[in-house]
C-alpha cells in the first residue's frame, strides 16, 4: 500500500480488517456541533442532558459514525476508495472520555462490479455502541499496458 493509494480490489479478501481508536473530548463534541449545525442540547448542555435518560451529555451519533469513514478512507481500503452506502444502528450512548475503537471487516469482494462490503462495529470502552455495513467502490490495480 502506497501513500497515494490504499488497497486495490485485488488486495482485499473476506476477513481482512482495520481499526482506529479515539477518545472523545468535549472539544470534539463542540467542534462537531459547529461543523454539522446539530446543536441539540443533549450534546452541549450539561443541565439539559441531566434531565434525559442518559443523565449526562452524549456525543453525536454521526461523530461516532465518522470513525467508520476514518477507517475506510485512511486504513482499508484507504485512499482512492469511494463510499457508496453506510448503514448505522445506534446501540448505546457515547460519553465524553469514552475510548472508541472502530473496526471495519471485509465481508465480500465483488470483482465484477469493483465493490467491497464491510461489517462495521464501534465499541466504547469494550461495549458496542454502533454497528453497520458499508459498501465501497475500490479501483483495480493499474496494468502496464
Amino acid at each position: 500500500m502506497s501513500l497515494d493509494h490504499g488497497y486495490y480490489l485485488e488486495d482485499l479478501s473476506p476477513g481482512m480488517e482495520a481499526s482506529v481508536s479515539k477518545t472523545v473530548t468535549d472539544e470534539d463534541i463542540t467542534a462537531f456541533a459547529e461543523l454539522s449545525g446539530d446543536i441539540n442540547p443533549v450534546h452541549l448542555n450539561e443541565e439539559f442532558a441531566a434531565g434525559t435518560v442518559f443523565k449526562k451529555r452524549i456525543a453525536h451519533g454521526f461523530l461516532t459514525g465518522s470513525l467508520f469513514s476514518t477507517v475506510l478512507g485512511t486504513k482499508m481500503p484507504g485512499p482512492g476508495c469511494i463510499y457508496m452506502s453506510q448503514t448505522m444502528k445506534f446501540k448505546g450512548p457515547v460519553f465524553i472520555g469514552d475510548e472508541l475503537i472502530a473496526t471495519c471487516k471485509v465481508t465480500a469482494v465483488d470483482m465484477e462490479k469493483g465493490r467491497v462490503s464491510f461489517d462495521c462495529v464501534c465499541e466504547a470502552n469494550g461495549r458496542p455502541v454502533l454497528t453497520g455495513e458499508a459498501l465501497l467502490m475500490v479501483s483495480r490495480r493499474p496494468t502496464d499496458d
